[in-house]
């Protein structure tokens, strides 16, 4: 690679290292794990509604993939797009913040509604848009420097979360809600447009030729094709799922030690603490790991620790060991950021790229928003406890497809599942 060449990967690996960095500090002040739970309780003390939080995210955030990767994969330039939509994935981080003021006190079943809404145009935009931002880092990112990328911009990302994480407590310990949580969105809506400043910095290398022009129905019958063409890529989305459901449990941690053991209020600042420093260790870890050992074993590493944390959280006899969990799932979160959509980078053809996104993305939508419902009417019927058995057993079965019928891209000769 020439000087030039050096210097321009080195400006795109800061860019989009900052993109991505800011963008995640934003989105822990408004955390699916801590944040947002404790609001919706606030507004709604129904188990299901805090189940369905997770639910309309992972929705928003997978559901559109596979028809955006469609018109991705004809544009010759990806950035032009991204940064004229990525407006409607930011602007909600505020409106949130307008819900928390001046609706949730004299009318929280609107505020609720509105938080729904604004959840999917957030993660909808995200999701449509995600096959063209990951294609994007494809093209500036080299192969074995992408682990390095996303795990020193997650290492960013938590520590300027963790500092957060202490004005979030001290949001919380010192407003009344609901304006404590408005608070936080307001915090989180300045870090969205650094994010925006970011990306718009970035220089977009080229890339293939785009796709010749073809009809949305087209393109969807082709997606039978390619899964019967890669059965590696068919095990890897099976394990996924399971993962995808074994994360049932996340969004109600939070609501599990307010309800089961009393926790106050400001406690939510401290387990947003505990969660990004399991992330930050995990991504000073995990992303040099994915470099050197390849993304199936960061993602391995993650599930055992998404298990570990729902078999600690049924056996909890004490608040410190809640605490643990929430370690624990931050380790699981920065193993998905660092490896589960960037080993579809090394797993698909380069002119492909968005369509592997877009697919692995869709199919996995049905099931990340089924499984937090169901956890939370089995929550509602039985308690936590059945939920966080649940969440074990799936973690423990996506851990086992995992390891016996996913091929690493990196080692073709192991474990073949063609």
């Amino acid at each position: 690679m020439t000087g030039a060449g050096t210097a321009a990967v080195r400006r795109n690996f800061v860019a989009l290292g900052l993109d991505y960095s800011c963008f995640l500090v934003a989105m822990s002040f408004a955390s699916q794990a801590t944040i947002l739970p404790a609001f919706a309780a606030h507004l709604d003390p129904s188990n299901v509604v805090v189940g369905a939080i997770p639910a309309v995210m992972t929705l928003g955030w997978f559901l559109p993939s596979l028809f955006a990767a469609h018109h991705t994969e004809r544009l010759a330039r990806r950035l032009p797009f991204v940064l004229r939509y990525t407006v409607f994935e930011r602007l909600p981080m505020a409106a949130l913040a307008a819900v928390a003021f001046f609706v949730a006190g004299p009318a929280p079943g609107l505020a609720l509604a509105l938080l729904f809404l604004l959840l999917l145009v957030m993660t909808g935009t995200g999701g449509a848009l995600m096959p063209a931002w990951m294609d994007l880092v494809a093209r500036a990112i080299p192969t074995t420097a992408r682990g390095r990328f996303f795990g020193a911009a997650n290492v960013v990302a938590n520590a300027g979360g963790l500092a957060g994480s202490v004005a979030t407590a001290w949001f919380l310990a010192s407003f009344p809600a609901p304006q404590s949580y408005g608070l936080c969105f307001l915090a989180g809506t300045a870090f969205m447009a650094c994010s925006y400043a970011a990306l718009a910095s970035v220089r977009e290398p080229p890339g293939p030729p785009p796709a010749p022009p073809a009809r949305l129905a087209a393109y969807l019958r082709r997606m039978p094709a390619v899964l019967r063409g890669d059965r590696n890529l068919v095990w890897f989305l099976v394990a996924r799922t399971f993962g995808s459901l074994g994360t049932m449990a996340n969004g109600f941690y939070t609501v599990y030690a307010l309800r089961t053991w009393e926790a106050p209020e400001w406690q939510v600042g401290v387990f947003t603490t505990l969660f990004l420093a399991g992330q930050l260790a995990g991504n000073a870890v995990l992303g040099g790991l994915a470099d050197r050992a390849g993304h199936r074993l960061v993602l391995v590493v993650g599930l055992a620790a998404m298990a570990a944390g729902n078999v600690v959280a049924l056996g909890a006899t004490s608040l410190g060991a809640v605490g643990a969990v929430f370690v624990l799932s931050g380790v699981h979160h920065a193993s998905v950021h660092v490896s589960s959509r960037t080993i579809l980078l090394e797993l698909a053809p380069e002119a492909e790229r968005p369509t592997y996104i877009g697919l692995a993305n869709t199919t996995l939508a049905p099931a990340t928003f089924v499984a937090p419902l169901a956890a939370g009417v089995l929550a509602d019927r039985l308690g936590f406890a059945p939920v966080f058995a649940l969440a074990a057993a799936l973690s423990a079965v996506a851990l086992a497809l995992l390891v016996a019928r996913v091929r690493d891209p990196r080692r073709p000769g192991l474990s073949d599942a063609r």
